[in-house]
């Protein structure tokens, strides 16, 4: 009787640390699609700004302010600051893109509509990924936070992973003015 309960907890023990572990690969290979998609973007940004250059010269901080953006997308290391430089470079791109209706010679340049729907294409898919991971990230966090695997977590070394977090203005339902 006591070996047959010694061996359920160790099966238990065994089936809990093996979930954590999917668990944590899971979180990382939604971090790794995040990052796929974002250096698409970030690659797709150099044709973008010279599609745009020519006509929107004067438009020169966005510009710079865009190049800026991406260099700190591109450096930046933990969760919190990709998120955040991601964040910062999807609302300058919008303002691109935005003030980029305004020029005629825009709307009408092929190069440029082909460069703008790849990037709302990948801008798709960082959302889709941003998802993917929040829902592993949660997934691991309820595991690694709940009773009894809270101690297999514990004992293994597992620990909470952050969230792949929007701004809280971007989390506010959008004002309509009228």
């Amino acid at each position: 009787m006591l070996l047959t309960l010694i061996a359920i907890i160790m099966a238990a023990s065994i089936w809990m640390y093996n979930r954590l572990v999917r668990l944590r690969n899971m979180v990382a290979e939604g971090l790794s699609a995040i990052d796929v998609q974002l250096e698409r973007r970030a690659n797709l940004i150099p044709n973008l700004e010279q599609a745009v250059k020519g006509s929107m010269g004067h438009e020169r901080a966005l510009l710079t302010e865009i190049a800026e953006l991406r260099a700190k997308s591109r450096s930046a290391r933990g969760v919190g600051d990709k998120a955040e430089a991601e964040m910062g470079l999807s609302k300058a791109l919008a303002g691109l893109v935005a003030l980029a209706e305004s020029y005629p010679d825009l709307k009408a340049n092929q190069n440029f509509l082909a460069l703008q729907r790849e990037l709302s294409d990948i801008e798709d898919q960082i959302q889709m990924a941003r998802r993917y991971y929040n829902g592993t990230v949660r997934n691991l966090n309820i595991a690694v936070e709940s009773f009894p695997s809270l101690i297999i977590a514990s004992l293994g070394g597992f620990k909470t992973a952050e969230f792949f977090a929007a701004e809280a203005d971007d989390r506010a339902a959008p004002r309509l003015e009228m």
